[in-house]
């Protein structure tokens, strides 16, 4: 029997395709204001983007002035004169269309399932996005919990956002608790801060970079329900 009760899994690159959804939608919204969508854009709107996620994981700035500003500091760049809210609103809905699943994922649920264990997404990313493509892969029908950064008014990796999760779910040993993703600076290091067991979901073999330290390792769903039986 697993001595965890509960799983906390995050859902991008861990269970989710998040790259092909956002690639589909970013090549939609920005065609359709007239920007090519090539590698060079793609590489800038990255470089924007994830140095806005790595200050919103150091709580610097919230989820809402990321998503404008990503839209706004790339037309700084590049040039245009759109609504930077409206392009965000956009491309999160979107991106909410998107629904896959990246291989193997769906199977790995219902193992967990099987398992009877209490499992529950634990997401940074936005709303609308996340409760699509959560709705629309039906792993609604396998996790019956979903807790998204910017509903609890707190994100991965804060202790907060781990507090408000355990009282949710009426967690009060947290040594029955553990988090499986493939972010290190949110899901590992966050799990550290709140006194969670963590799993990093690193099926690509990246190295080991930061202050996170997993208690596991995983490059495969079976490395993980191993971990777990």
């Amino acid at each position: 029997m697993s001595r965890y009760q509960t799983v906390l899994l995050d859902a991008d690159m861990t269970l989710m395709d998040f790259h092909r959804s956002e690639q589909e939608a970013l090549r939609e919204v920005f065609t359709r204001r007239g920007y090519d969508f090539g590698p060079e854009e793609e590489a800038l709107y990255q470089k924007i983007n994830n140095a806005l996620w790595d200050a919103f994981a150091r709580g610097e700035i919230d989820q809402d002035f990321l998503g404008v500003e990503r839209f706004a500091a790339f037309m700084r760049v590049r040039g245009g004169n759109h609504d930077p809210r409206a392009w965000n609103w956009e491309f999160i809905n979107t991106v909410g269309k998107g629904a896959y699943l990246l291989p193997g994922a769906w199977e790995f649920c219902e193992k967990l399932n099987a398992m009877g264990l209490t499992l529950a997404i634990a997401t940074n990313g936005m709303p609308a996005a996340q409760r699509g493509r959560y709705e629309g892969t039906h792993l609604n029908t396998l996790i019956p919990n979903l807790f998204i950064s910017m509903e609890l008014g707190v994100q991965k990796p804060m202790p907060g956002f781990f507090d408000k999760v355990c009282d949710a779910l009426h967690i009060t040993d947290r040594s029955t608790v553990v988090m499986v993703g493939d972010g290190l600076g949110s899901d590992i290091l966050g799990g550290n801060r709140s006194g969670i067991d963590t799993i990093w979901y690193n099926p690509q073999n990246q190295p080991l970079t930061g202050p996170a330290r997993p208690t596991y390792t995983a490059a495969s769903y079976d490395d993980i329900i191993h971990i777990l039986e």
